[in-house]
């Protein structure tokens, strides 16, 4: 423990020393350069913008004919005793889940998947019943 501290504070104090040592400054050498001739400015021009050029081919238009046209269907009149809402059925798991149960016996369960396991999901399920839907559950699997 001792030698690990004193390790550390030399380590320190290494690194101190090394980063107030004074180290030698590079020679700063000066180049000079002739000066060059400016080139004579040109003056503003102003920006032009580019546009595409023309096609080639002269291109005539075609009229369109709508003969689907139905004034019906763009303008439609809202009126509250033409709208009829329509209720779905919603279907939920556990409607779906309750049906193949039913069709599930415990003679099928057990033959499907063991006494082991049928016993080891009627403990986590709480019942027998709950063990016969995961047979219905692994059997539509």
């Amino acid at each position: 423990m001792q030698n690990k501290t004193l390790l550390i504070a030399l380590i320190t104090t290494a690194l101190l020393v090394v980063g107030c040592v004074e180290q030698p400054k590079p020679e700063v050498v000066k180049v000079v350069e002739k000066a060059k001739p400016k080139p004579k400015q040109k003056q503003k021009q102003k920006q032009k913008y580019i546009t595409p050029k023309a096609p080639k081919k002269n291109i005539k238009l075609k009229e369109v004919e709508d003969e689907n046209f139905s004034s019906d269907y763009m303008y439609p009149e809202t009126d509250k005793k033409s709208k009829k809402k329509v209720k779905e059925k919603v279907s939920t798991v556990a409607s779906t889940e309750v049906s193949p149960a039913a069709a599930m016996t415990k003679k099928e369960c057990l033959s499907m998947i063991g006494q082991d396991k049928f016993d080891k999901y009627a403990q986590m399920l709480g019942s027998d019943a709950g063990a016969i839907k995961k047979c219905a559950m692994l059997k539509a699997l």
